[in-house]
């Protein structure tokens, strides 16, 4: 078998593992929330929190669709906003609207410690300032798209007492070609790589999966789980959050964010590349298994599309 044969039989049997593995995982993603038509009539108080910094063009956006949501009578809602020294018109446009709604409360900035990334600080802020016995995380590009999804998630967090977190992944929200192109390979890998089986009925943390764009936590497991303290250099509380609420003993489920939520995380080639190239390696673990993603990626998706034209074009010369 001549070299090019190889690389060929290689990439063939890659991209089958990852049309296996999406098969397997998309109906179980799928799944999505329960019915929200619960009989449960316990009292439920929850709190939104957003970490904001110059979010001029968000912030106002983010809190209407929370506070549009319809949720069953027996929920509180609450809507913390951590203010991290915006420079912007964040500040003012947050102001006016928690005089506009009471549900609204902006969290007392205090200066960053060492050691601390800023998003996790921010979020560590305002789960200290919050009074709900669920916490949901949610950026500040985030929208929720349909009235109900909020119960829905919350219903689906609740069904069974040992789940101490849920989370999804909105549906990505692209507007450039370099957007277009790299953005959407978020789902590719979680629906070619997380074994969802695994996930869904094991405590095993490397099983895990969580976004930070939406993470819904109950109080007590996140407490126990040392919450953002326990992660406060990191940049991936969607993965790390997560795996210690496993370690804590609590269950994570993943559920279909598209119905419920959307954002746009970049605009534009650059920001693509810094938040990409700043985020793989710790979204993945490890340096080597970076490099054998690259490796095994450029073989089976881009190396064919590079042979393709100079097989063909070989054929007609001869």
């Amino acid at each position: 078998m001549s070299v090019i044969a190889f690389v060929m039989a290689a990439a063939f049997l890659v991209t089958l593992f990852h049309v296996v593995m999406t098969s397997i995982n998309l109906p179980l993603l799928k799944m999505g929330p329960v019915r929200a038509d619960s009989d449960d009539t316990r009292p439920i108080r929850l709190s939104v929190c957003i970490p904001a910094r110059d979010e001029e063009d968000n912030i106002e956006g983010v809190l209407r669709s929370i506070l549009d949501q319809r949720l069953p009578d027996r929920v509180t809602l609450e809507v913390l906003v951590y203010n991290d020294e915006s420079t912007d018109a964040t500040p003012d446009i947050l102001a006016r609207l928690a005089s506009e709604d009471d549900r609204v409360r902006s969290v007392e900035t205090r200066p960053m410690p060492g050691g601390w990334s800023g998003k996790m600080w921010a979020c560590s802020r305002l789960a200290e300032a919050a009074s709900g016995d669920w916490l949901l995380f949610v950026d500040a590009d985030v929208r929720l798209v349909t009235p109900g999804g909020l119960a829905l998630a919350l219903h689906h967090a609740t069904a069974a007492p040992s789940l101490g977190g849920v989370s999804c992944f909105p549906r990505q929200v692209t507007g450039s070609l370099s957007e277009h192109l790299v953005v959407p390979l978020i789902h590719f890998l979680l629906l070619s790589y997380l074994p969802f089986p695994q996930m869904k009925n094991s405590a095993s943390p490397s099983a895990s999966a969580g976004c930070g764009q939406f993470m819904l936590v109950a109080r007590r497991a996140y407490l126990e789980a040392g919450g953002h303290a326990a992660i406060r250099d990191s940049m991936h509380d969607g993965i790390k959050l997560t795996r210690n609420l496993r370690r804590a003993g609590y269950a994570t489920d993943l559920f279909d964010g598209l119905p419920t939520a959307s954002c746009r995380m970049y605009r534009g080639l650059r920001q693509v590349w810094s938040g990409f190239a700043k985020n793989a390696y710790e979204g993945l673990g490890s340096p080597s298994l970076l490099v054998f993603l690259t490796a095994t990626h450029a073989i089976a998706h881009v190396l064919p599309w590079v042979y393709l034209p100079v097989a063909v074009f070989g054929r007609l010369a001869l």
